[in-house]
C-alpha cells in the first residue's frame, strides 16, 4: 500500500503551511508523522493512497491492521503463448505478493482452446491472472500487471483503442472483474526478456506440463 502524506504544521511566526510527502509505503508514511508530530509544530497530518482516499493517522494504523493478514505489494506477470496449428493457447502467469510481512510467489498456468489469435492468448492469461488473484483473496489492493503484450496492457488502460469485436469481449469481462474486486490496477507493459517467468510458463502448458504451486520467498 503506498500512500502520499500530507503535514499542515505552523511556523515559529504562527505562519501555516501544508507540505505534500512523495509517494511511501504505509509504514514509512507512519514513521514520517511521528517524526513531524515531535516537532510540536503540527496542525494537521492527513495520509492520501492510490484511490486519493483520505485517512486519518487512526483511521491507517486501524487500515494496516485489518489487512495485514491479506496479500499486499502485489506484481502479477502474465503471458499468452498461441499455437495457430491446434488453435489451443498455454497461459502462463507468476505473482509476486506479501502476506503476513512475508514474501510469497504464485505460479499457474493452463490451456485454453478455440484461440483464435495470438491477442486473444495474451487476454485469455490476463483473464486467469484474475481469477488467480481472486482465489488468493485480493481485493481493495493496488496491483501491478505486468506483461509483454503491449497491446492488451494500453487497451486496458485506454491508450489504445480496441476495434476487434472479440477482444472487446475478453476487455469488457476483464474490466468488470476489476472493478468488482475494487482493484487499482496499475498497467506496465515489459520487454520479453523480463517476462521470461510467464513466458515459459505458457511454453511449459503448451507442451502439456502443468503448473500450480505456493511458496515463500527466503530472504537470504
Amino acid at each position: 500500500m503506498k500512500l502520499k502524506l500530507e503535514w499542515t504544521y505552523k511556523t515559529p511566526k504562527n505562519q501555516v503551511i501544508t507540505l505534500m510527502s512523495d509517494e511511501v509505503s504505509a509504514e514509512d508514511a507512519l514513521r514520517l508523522a511521528e517524526d513531524f508530530e515531535r516537532t510540536g509544530r503540527t496542525k494537521e497530518l492527513v495520509f492520501y493512497d492510490e484511490r486519493q482516499t483520505k485517512w486519518t493517522k487512526k483511521e491507517l494504523i486501524r487500515l494496516i491492521k485489518e489487512i495485514e493478514t491479506e496479500p499486499q505489494d502485489i506484481i502479477a506477470y502474465f503471458d499468452g503463448g498461441y499455437d495457430i496449428q491446434s488453435g489451443k493457447a498455454g497461459l502462463g502467469v507468476a505473482i509476486y505478493f506479501t502476506q503476513n510481512n512475508k514474501p510469497y510467489r504464485v505460479r499457474v498456468n493452463e490451456v485454453f482452446e478455440e484461440m483464435e489469435s495470438n491477442n486473444e492468448a495474451e487476454y485469455a492469461a490476463f483473464w486467469l491472472m484474475l481469477n488467480t488473484l481472486e482465489e488468493l483473496g485480493v481485493h481493495h489492493s493496488t496491483v501491478t500487471f505486468k506483461g509483454d503484450s503491449h497491446v492488451v496492457l494500453k487497451q486496458l488502460s485506454g491508450e489504445w483503442p480496441c476495434l476487434e469485436e472479440n477482444l472487446n469481449r475478453w476487455l469488457d469481462r476483464i474490466e468488470g472483474k476489476i472493478q468488482k474486486a475494487g482493484i487499482h490496477p496499475i498497467y506496465d507493459p515489459i520487454g520479453r526478456k523480463q517476462n521470461s517467468e510467464a513466458d515459459r510458463l505458457a511454453t511449459q502448458a503448451l507442451e502439456g506440463t502443468l503448473v500450480s504451486s505456493k511458496i515463500e520467498i527466503k530472504v537470504k
